[in-house]
């Protein structure tokens, strides 16, 4: 197991504020409890050569995946060094880690906990059992919150007027949930030949960015999303809370960009379906989508009510790509694909002709396909 790093430490109690500053090779100071598996990839994709939390970052709550998913990329991982730290040293400082210590010039300036795979893996069998316990809470708040946001299904809903036209087209949201950068890759295809409206959702649009692919549609608190991308032209909408507060309302303002508000309870992602399914699109497809337990648990959410009840009003007409790129990680030979399409294609030729629906389904299992 590593256990001596050293480097630049850049400090960021909000992980995915510091995602933005973080460089290669540096070490990456946070206060996350219960580090989450879309926090976990995003250190490793920005090339951090530790990560020091200042909280637990598996209290054993819920299996909370980041840690080890840091520990399997070679990351090395202190954990618990107590809050004191992230005033205790400068952004930018030159730090080392020695077993548990963080040092600077020699000076030991906090004491932590080394975390290695194997007593990661032991502490998330341990979790797990926790889980019912934690779901019987959830279910109990989706309930009681599900009868107070029923206007989202049962009633009409403001929504801004966009210049984004949705009508009849196909729109693909994309917001940052666990694996959306490999499930967007996987549907490039798709993206490519049918063309449709792009809509990140926070930071789903530096995900389309980072694909050379430019949002044309931005929605969210707009905490998540790089300056660069927002000053890219798109057209910006701020979802703000049920009593009119938009902390991106505010950021876009000191940006000088114009922004539409977008008033509604549950989560931007939620509010990026419901436009897409109110302004007529003909098929919604949804990258990075957070339709279960585990997703709402990492995101701090005690229960998913809107999510639910969103579902409930789009299902319809939505594609969920949730885990697309696991369908198959070898190659089919050219022989197998053209007998399993030979044998399936009298039923799926009845089932396209009865439900259009499905034949947006099908149209885009086959363009994702021609990338396997």
């Amino acid at each position: 197991m590593q256990n001596r790093a050293r480097g630049r430490v850049r400090v960021g109690i909000r992980t995915k504020d510091l995602l933005n500053r973080l460089r290669p090779g540096e070490i990456a100071l946070i206060d996350h409890p219960d580090l989450d598996e879309v926090a976990a990839e995003g250190l490793i994709h920005r090339g951090a050569r530790a990560v020091i939390n200042a909280s637990p970052s598996l209290s054993g709550k819920y299996p909370a995946k980041g840690a080890i998913k840091l520990a399997e990329a070679g990351v090395l991982v202190i954990d618990d060094t107590g809050r004191d730290l992230l005033s205790a040293v400068p952004d930018g400082m030159q730090i080392e880690i020695r077993a548990d210590e963080v040092l600077a010039g020699g000076r030991v300036l906090a004491g932590g906990r080394r975390r290695g795979l194997e007593d990661l893996q032991d502490e998330i069998r341990k979790a797990e059992a926790n889980l019912s316990r934690e779901l019987k809470d959830f279910v109990d708040n989706t309930l009681e919150y599900a009868a107070r946001e029923k206007s989202l299904i049962l009633g009409s809903f403001p929504l801004p007027n966009l210049a984004t036209r949705m009508a009849g087209r196909h729109v693909l949201v994309v917001t940052r949930g666990p694996g959306y950068r490999e499930d967007l890759r996987a549907i490039l295809p798709y993206i490519t030949e049918v063309r449709p409206v792009l809509v990140g959702v926070d930071g789903g649009a530096d995900a389309l960015q980072e694909l050379n692919l430019q949002p044309q549609l931005i929605i969210g608190d707009m905490d998540s999303v790089s300056t660069q991308v927002l000053m890219g032209g798109a057209e910006l909408v701020a979802h703000c809370y049920p009593n009119g507060e938009s902390p991106g309302l505010r950021r876009l303002e000191q940006l000088g960009l114009p922004a539409l508000r977008l008033v509604g309870p549950g989560t931007s992602e939620d509010m990026a379906l419901l436009m897409a399914h109110e302004k007529g699109a003909a098929l919604i497809v949804l990258v990075g989508s957070h339709t279960n337990l585990m997703d709402f648990l990492e995101k701090g959410r005690r229960g998913m009510a809107s999510t639910f009840l969103v579902r409930l009003r789009v299902g319809r007409i939505l594609v969920d790509a949730k885990g697309v790129s696991r369908l198959y990680g070898g190659r089919l030979s050219g022989g197998y694909l053209a007998a399993l399409f030979a044998a399936a294609a009298f039923p799926l030729a009845a089932l396209a002709l009865a439900s259009p629906v499905f034949r947006h389904l099908l149209s885009l299992i086959l363009l994702t396909l021609r990338l396997v």
